[in-house]
């Protein structure tokens, strides 16, 4: 046989071995039902577990009940420090802004309304939620 021939043939083996390494790969891909429905609930989010209050002092002004030693006890339902805004307020404020906004792009208001006007605004979104804290502590 000569070189030529040999050569033929090593490459027409390499090529069918690495074809059949590819398809034993791509066999090894392949997933029954039931692998595909195993690994789909190993990635599924834990179920969420709800727990009852067992034990410790009823809960205070802050929503948290402490045991006897002093040491927060959790297992009282935690409830929300303040209610969320609701769609209409969010609305509402939406409105001013864009309204604001509108006066000094048409030139109805000045520049110094304006600037007074943000200020306002930006000093109510700094001392609010502390204001609103105190109130509910109280």
């Amino acid at each position: 046989m000569t070189k030529n021939g040999i050569r033929t043939i090593a490459n027409v083996t390499c090529i069918a071995l690495i074809g059949a390494a590819v398809a034993m790969t791509l066999a090894g891909c392949m997933q029954t039902p039931e692998e595909k429905a195993a690994f789909a609930a190993r990635q599924a989010a834990p179920t969420p577990v709800v727990m009852n209050a067992t034990k410790g002092e009823a809960p205070t002004k802050s929503g948290l009940s402490h045991y006897k030693d002093g040491y927060p006890g959790f297992g009282a339902p935690l409830t929300a420090a303040n209610v969320q805004m609701s769609d209409d307020e969010a609305g509402g404020l939406q409105k001013k802004l864009t309204a604001l906004g509108a006066q000094r792009k048409a030139g109805t208001i000045s520049e110094a309304e304006y600037q007074r006007r943000v200020a306002e605004y930006r000093k109510l979104a700094a001392e609010h939620g502390a204001e609103t804290l105190s109130e509910i502590a109280n």
